[in-house]
C-alpha cells in the first residue's frame, strides 16, 4: 500500500495522523456497484467514518446515508446527500435531532421502540407532518462476532421483539402523522460467516410475510449491513467480495415485486482506505518482550481497547529487519492503551515510522482528546 514515494512524504509530517488512501477507496465503490446486479438501495454509514472528503466521492458515487445521531444527519445534509436519500436510526433519538430530521424531510426514520412511535407521532403532529417510518425489527439472529458488535439478538437494546407486534399494530393505526414504509433489520458488525446473512433472510421471509398478512405492506426491506473486512491480510484481501455477500441475498430473501431493498453499508466500505501513521517515541527492553511506545495511542485508535481488536502493524522504516518480539503500546496513562502485545515485528528505533493497517473504521471517527490530546489530523 505504501511506495517509496508516500513514505517519503510521511517523513515530513507531524505524527500521528491518518493517511487515507483514495484511489482504494473508489476502486471499492465501483466493486459495489459491479457486484450490486439487483440495482438493490446502498447507504452508506456514517458512523464508520464521517470525513468530509471520504463521504463527498461516496455521495458522488450516488449512495444515499444511513445516519445514527443528529449530528450525522446534519454531515449527510450539508455535504449535499438528498433528503430523500437520509435514513435516521438509533436507540436514543432526541426530540431536538428528530425535529431536525423532520425539518430536513428525510426518507426514513429506523424506529426502534413503541415508546419512540409514540414521541415521533407527537413530534410530527407539532409540525403538521407525516414522517415515514420503517420499524427495527429484532430477528434474534446471531452475527457470530463479538459481543460489544452484536445487535440483532434478543438481550441486546436494538429494535422491536416479535412479541410487540400486535401492540406495534395498534400503535401505528393510531398514529396519524406516521406513514409506516417499511421494515429494518441489522444483526451486528464484522460479520465474515456469510450463513448469518442466509439465516437473516429466513427470518426476514418470515416477519415480512406477518406482516403482509397483517395489513402492513413493508414497501421497503433494509438489512442494514455488517459485512466484515480481513484486518490480518489488509493488502491481499483490500477489497470485499460484495458479489458473494449480495448474492446470498438474491439467493434466499424473498420479497414482493414492489418490495425495494436497502443496505447499510460502513466498515467493508472504508475500513482498508485507511491506516494510523505514527512513529516510535522509546524502545523498552524487557525481560520476555520489549515495549514499543508510539506516538499515537487510544485516543486516535480506540478499537484495540475497546475490543481487543487486531490490527496489523508494519514498520515502514524497516521493513525487511531482524524480527524482535514487541508489545506496541501507546502514551495514554491507561494500560488498556495497547495496539498488540507479543507481536513479531522488525527491530523498532526512536523515529521509526509505523503503519496501523485497517484503521479506516471506526478509526478518525472514535478519537478523543483524553488527556488533552492533540486532535487527529487526516492526509490524503
Amino acid at each position: 500500500m505504501f511506495n517509496e514515494n508516500t513514505i517519503q512524504k510521511f517523513q515530513s509530517l507531524e505524527t500521528p495522523f491518518y493517511y487515507y488512501n483514495l484511489d482504494l477507496l473508489q476502486k471499492t465503490i465501483e466493486a459495489i456497484k459491479q457486484a450490486n446486479k439487483k440495482n438493490y438501495h446502498i447507504h452508506y454509514a456514517l458512523k464508520a467514518n464521517a470525513n468530509p472528503k471520504i463521504l463527498n466521492l461516496i455521495k458522488e458515487a450516488g449512495f444515499g446515508a444511513d445516519c445514527v445521531s443528529g449530528n450525522e444527519v446534519k454531515r449527510a445534509v450539508e455535504i449535499g446527500f438528498k433528503s430523500s436519500d437520509i435514513v435516521f436510526a438509533g436507540v436514543g433519538k432526541s426530540d431536538k435531532e428528530i425535529n431536525f430530521a423532520l425539518d430536513n424531510s428525510i426518507f426514513c426514520f429506523n424506529v426502534e421502540s413503541i415508546h419512540e412511535l409514540q414521541v415521533l407521532n407527537e413530534l410530527a403532529k407539532n409540525k403538521n407532518v407525516k414522517a415515514n417510518i420503517a420499524l427495527r425489527i429484532n430477528p434474534n439472529v446471531d452475527a457470530h462476532t463479538h459481543k460489544y458488535i452484536t445487535t440483532g439478538l434478543e438481550e441486546n437494546k436494538f429494535g422491536i421483539n416479535p412479541y410487540e407486534f400486535e401492540q406495534v399494530f395498534e400503535e401505528i393505526k393510531k398514529s396519524a402523522h406516521l406513514n409506516f414504509i417499511g421494515l429494518h433489520f441489522h444483526i451486528g458488525s464484522q460479520i465474515q460467516d456469510l450463513s448469518a446473512f442466509k439465516n437473516l433472510c429466513l427470518r426476514v421471509n418470515e416477519i415480512n410475510k406477518h406482516f403482509i398478512q397483517q395489513g402492513f405492506f413493508p414497501q421497503h426491506l433494509n438489512l442494514g449491513g455488517g459485512l466484515g473486512v480481513n484486518y490480518t491480510e489488509p493488502d491481499t484481501h483490500a477489497i470485499v467480495d460484495f458479489e458473494s455477500y449480495f448474492n446470498v441475498f438474491r439467493d434466499f430473501l424473498e420479497t414482493q415485486t414492489e418490495q425495494h431493498i436497502h443496505f447499510e453499508l460502513g466498515r467493508c466500505i472504508v475500513a482498508q482506505c485507511g491506516s494510523l501513521i505514527s512513529r516510535v517515541l522509546y524502545i523498552k527492553k524487557g525481560i520476555n518482550t520489549n515495549f514499543a511506545i508510539l506516538d499515537a495511542g487510544m485516543t486516535e485508535l480506540l478499537r484495540p481497547a475497546l475490543y481487543q481488536a487486531f490490527h496489523k502493524i508494519e514498520n515502514l522504516s524497516n521493513p525487511n529487519g531482524k524480527t524482535e518480539k514487541y508489545d506496541v503500546v501507546g502514551p495514554i496513562c491507561e494500560s488498556s492503551d495497547c495496539f498488540g502485545k507479543a507481536l513479531m515485528l522488525p527491530e523498532m528505533q526512536r523515529g521509526n515510522l509505523i503503519a496501523i493497517r485497517s484503521a479506516g473504521a471506526y478509526g478518525e471517527v472514535m478519537s478523543s482528546r483524553y488527556n488533552l490530546r492533540d486532535e487527529v489530523v487526516a492526509v490524503f
